[in-house]
C-alpha cells in the first residue's frame, strides 16, 4: 500500500535530483521493455518531468508509478548508477503465513 508520506518523500528526493543525468526503465507491454538515458528537468506536486534527448523530447511521470515500479529510475551518483527506490524485499513465505494466522485469531 502506497502512503501520502511515500510520495512526499520520493517528491523530495526527487526534486534534489534535478538536473541529473538518469536511467529511465519500463514496460511497453506485451514483454517489451524499454531502457532510456535522459536528465531530470523539473517537478511538480503530482509528477516530474524527464528530458531525453533531441529527438524524443519530454515525459511525464507520476510519483506513484516509481512507487509502483512500473518504471524505475536509476540515479546517476557521480560513478555509478543507483535506483531510488530501493528493491522490494520478498518476505519468507513461513513469516507471512504466520503473520496471516496471527491475524486471523484477532
Amino acid at each position: 500500500m502506497i502512503y501520502k508520506d511515500d510520495i512526499t518523500n520520493l517528491r523530495g528526493d526527487i526534486e534534489e535530483k534535478v538536473g541529473q543525468k538518469i536511467i529511465v526503465r519500463g514496460t511497453l507491454g506485451r514483454s517489451k521493455f524499454f531502457e532510456k538515458e535522459a536528465t531530470l528537468q523539473k517537478t511538480y506536486p503530482n509528477l516530474f518531468v524527464v528530458k531525453y534527448n533531441e529527438e524524443e523530447g519530454n515525459a511525464t511521470y507520476s510519483y506513484t508509478d516509481v512507487l509502483t515500479r512500473t518504471i524505475d529510475l536509476q540515479i546517476f551518483d557521480g560513478e555509478n548508477y543507483c535506483s531510488i527506490v530501493p528493491p522490494k524485499v520478498e518476505e519468507p513465505k513461513r513469516i507471512k503465513q504466520e503473520t496471516e494466522e496471527i491475524k486471523n485469531l484477532d
